[in-house]
């Protein structure tokens, strides 16, 4: 089986990540990945195949039709890979509602069953669909699965996915769904690997990225997390504003007579660090930026970070870690700094040469909560997943 390949699709508001999976007798391994970047222009491919990376623009445009930017993409892959030993494709949705307990193979009833999920992630669900329509255009007889981003939640209890709304909405689908699943359910494993009493504990997770969350697990099992009903909810983000006072929204719409439209964009792509700042959405750049605007933003993001670890730890009864994982929470020591000091009343207390390195274990000895630095995987959960899928159906014998 070391000739077969699975594809990985994740698709984002603003990019498709792919991962390039070899089969073989130890399970999947990757052996490349990439990046479509709907940002630039022209389009880029950011390719890298073992230590070599590659930069590809891109003729194609994108739309409503992704096929013919996908058929270009298999083309380029092609040529570092050989596509024809790719024997599935694995998809991540970001809503499944509470129609999908688990992945599924992507056949008419469950594109459907998505499609009509579609009003409760405008901004991701109709770019997962047009991904998996046009892959279905090239490669009509690939087998695809889906896994969905709010399944890995659904272990939460009932009273705290409930809003405080007439009961007939929550029983209408008005209710906290939690986001990011994907990304804690690889941690999640992923720490009971390397400290399994740790794990079977009491664990906040903090996926800090783009888009960024927090979610309350016991023995692995998410009891809370920050995100509700929309990704827009929760901590601030890049450019979403994280939680948002009800009534400013009615501003907004009302005496301010804005049009939705507006709001919306507002609400996606101009607030948070963004907005905050007036200068960027990265905390990257916000951190070595001396301006009273960028200190601000990383000051109310890591307040709301640390708060919201807080509210989490009073769900789950207690706290024995912390762990950073995503692009932010892997990478950048000052904003776990920053994150840590807010928290020393609660005993957390960070060893500086560590946390600078992204070591896996960064608190002192001395520290009554343990805070860990995990890298997460989301392309490695759905292909893992979409194995399930073939395993359980027989065909894995046929590959």
């Amino acid at each position: 089986m070391t000739d077969k390949l699975l594809l990985t699709f994740n698709a984002g508001s603003s990019t498709v990540k792919i991962g390039i999976f070899a089969l073989d007798g130890e399970g999947p391994k990757r052996v490349g990945k990439a990046v479509v970047d709907f940002g630039s222009r022209p389009l880029m491919l950011h390719l890298k195949e073992g230590p070599t990376q590659f930069e590809l623009p891109l003729r194609a445009e994108s739309g409503d039709d992704l096929a013919d930017l996908m058929d270009e993409v298999f083309s380029e892959l092609d040529k570092h890979f050989d596509l024809r030993a790719v024997t599935a494709a694995g998809h991540r949705i970001v809503h499944g509602g509470d129609i999908f307990d688990g992945p599924v193979e992507l056949d008419a009833e469950a594109l459907e069953k998505i499609r009509t999920l579609t009003e409760l992630a405008p901004l991701h669900q109709p770019q997962a669909l047009r991904l998996i329509r046009a892959v279905r255009h090239l490669r009509p007889q690939l087998f695809q699965t889906g896994s969905f981003d709010t399944t890995f939640h659904a272990t939460q209890p009932d009273l705290v996915r409930r809003f405080a709304i007439p009961r007939t909405w929550h029983d209408r689908g008005v209710k906290r769904y939690g986001f990011h699943g994907l990304s804690y359910e690889y941690v999640a494993g992923a720490l009971a690997r390397q400290e399994p009493n740790i794990a079977r504990g009491k664990v906040v997770i903090a996926h800090l990225g783009s888009g960024a969350s927090l979610c309350a697990i016991e023995n692995g099992l998410s009891r809370d997390t920050s995100m509700g009903f929309s990704t827009l909810d929760g901590i601030p983000m890049a450019t979403r504003p994280g939680w948002l006072d009800p009534g400013v929204l009615l501003h907004f719409l009302g005496p301010l007579g804005k049009p939705l439209e507006e709001v919306e964009d507002m609400l996606y792509h101009q607030s948070g660090l963004l907005g905050v700042s007036g200068l960027s959405g990265d905390t990257r750049e916000l951190i070595e930026d001396d301006s009273r605007q960028a200190k601000e933003a990383i000051d109310l993001f890591t307040l709301r970070i640390a708060g919201e670890v807080c509210r989490l730890a009073a769900t789950l009864g207690g706290l024995d870690a912390l762990v950073f994982t995503a692009g932010i929470g892997e990478n950048q020591p000052k904003i776990r700094k920053r994150v840590a000091e807010r928290l020393r009343w609660l005993g957390v207390e960070l060893d500086e040469d560590t946390n600078a390195r992204n070591a896996v274990k960064i608190s002192t000895s001395a520290s009554r909560i343990a805070v860990y630095v995990i890298p997460t995987d989301e392309e490695q959960m759905i292909v893992e997943e979409c194995m399930a899928i073939l395993e359980s159906m027989e065909q894995i014998s046929a590959l």
